[in-house]
């Protein structure tokens, strides 16, 4: 018996752990993720977007390069080991540098060798300095910044299509709500036409309109429910490593427009394409340079310390040491070489020229797109005050003209009307939004606030 209870109660007491492990694990998959604000999903496009990982891939080289090009300025240094065995002239009654120093009869059959046996170990230092190896360490740094600002340009694009799609995706969540708001509103008109020809107030027409305008908002309901789910299937393809995942938006607060001479101060500071054009006149400035360097002569010193000897030891059989040193100073002078450097200085030119233009041109466009932005972004903030009070307009005139309705004081196509009014309202007012939205991410791109 004793037993028996003892059984009854483990197996209570392990019902009650698994039902509560249960519960724990319902909360933990249930919770809700937190919503993704702007910042959030810019920071995951740029661990996910392949664009902005190439360009930020290019910088670094660039910046491998600069120091790859500074270490060509200062020394290197090998530790050469060789051994050379050449056919001896036998029966050469001749005498070689190698055998008048060590008494050896024969010769290398090669003149050019020094002995039939020959062992190398030598450390080298060499180096080599010109105007050209010196020009390309400040070419590397115009390139450097050129790609930083590329970098610059890539992310600034990668913001771009993040706070397009991020506030596409809010505003076609808004949209749902209008649609859906306009649908339970024609379903109401159709059961308030329904209850007045009931009570023989109004013909069987008014039915049919209201019915006409509830299936056709339903039409509208169903595609923006389906806008909405493509804008957050694009978005969630820059997000997630699976684009259906769910997710929340925040939108936050609404930024308010800066002043025009803040934004021009910080558009001339910030901008990296005109730091990208810039770095390039510097960089193709440069390339002329290293071009004419080329008229110039190029210093080498070559430095050797070791052993190079009949025997691999540091001191031979006659006693003689044969650890040494040597130096080799060389310094080549161009005279002719058939207008190749001419042309390819020329080759410089055209590209700075070219540098020069795309400068100037850079600098224009980022006038014209300031000057745009601004008006669009004043013009659309200007306009939300205006769009709220229309909606608002709006739905005092719906509510109106339903009561006029009611009491058979309005006709059936002033309620439609009242009610495709304040559905247009709401939906200008959602593009008035999103307008403004991308008009100010536009200036703090081009200003770098963003």
């Amino acid at each position: 018996m004793w037993e028996r209870k003892s059984k009854q109660r483990g197996r209570i007491a392990a019902a009650f752990l698994a039902g509560a492990l249960l519960g724990q694990a319902a909360a933990v998959f249930g919770q809700v993720a937190p919503p993704i604000t702007l910042d959030e999903a810019i920071a995951r496009g740029r661990a996910n977007e392949p664009g902005f990982a190439a360009a930020a891939a290019q910088s670094r080289i660039a910046e491998l390069d600069h120091s790859i090009a500074r270490s060509a300025l200062l020394p290197t240094a090998v530790y050469h080991n060789q051994y050379l065995y050449t056919e001896p002239a036998h029966g050469s009654t001749g005498s070689s540098k190698a055998s008048v120093a060590s008494g050896v009869a024969s010769a290398p059959r090669f003149i050019a060798n020094n002995a039939v046996h020959e062992y190398t170990s030598e450390g080298i230092a060499t180096e080599t300095i010109g105007v050209r190896q010196i020009t390309e360490v400040s070419r590397t740094v115009a390139a450097a910044s050129i790609a930083k600002a590329e970098l610059e340009i890539a992310r600034r694009g990668l913001v771009a299509t993040v706070v397009n799609l991020f506030y596409g995706a809010l505003s076609a969540d808004r949209r749902v709500t209008i649609a859906q708001r306009a649908a339970d509103e024609a379903a109401s008109f159709v059961t308030l036409t329904g209850q007045r020809e009931q009570a023989r107030e109004s013909a069987h027409a008014d039915v049919v309109k209201a019915q006409l305008l509830q299936q056709q908002r339903q039409r509208e309901l169903a595609n923006a429910t389906l806008d909405a789910q493509r804008a957050r299937l694009e978005l969630g393809v820059l997000l997630f490593p699976d684009p259906a995942s769910p997710f929340t938006l925040s939108a936050g607060a609404t930024a308010t427009l800066a002043p025009r001479t803040e934004i021009e101060a910080q558009a001339a500071r910030l901008n990296p394409e005109l730091q990208s054009a810039l770095a390039s006149v510097r960089a193709s400035s440069l390339g002329v340079t290293s071009a004419r360097a080329a008229y110039l002569p190029d210093l080498g010193v070559s430095v050797a310390y070791g052993i190079d000897a009949q025997q691999f030891a540091i001191h031979g059989a006659d006693g003689i040491k044969n650890l040494g040193y040597s130096a080799t100073a060389t310094l080549d002078i161009p005279v002719w070489d058939w207008l190749s450097t001419q042309h390819k200085v020329r080759q410089a030119e055209i590209l700075r020229d070219s540098a020069r233009v795309t400068l100037s041109a850079t600098q224009r466009r980022l006038i014209a797109q300031l000057d745009e932005s601004y008006a669009e972004a004043e013009t659309a903030q200007n306009q939300l005050a205006s769009l709220d009070l229309s909606v608002q307009t709006a739905a005092e005139s719906l509510r109106l003209t339903r009561l006029r309705y009611t009491a058979g004081e309005a006709t059936v196509l002033e309620v439609v009307d009242a009610q495709t009014s304040y559905t247009g309202a709401e939906t200008a007012r959602e593009d008035g939004t999103l307008r403004y939205q991308a008009a100010l991410a536009n200036l703090q791109l081009l200003t770098g606030t963003i």
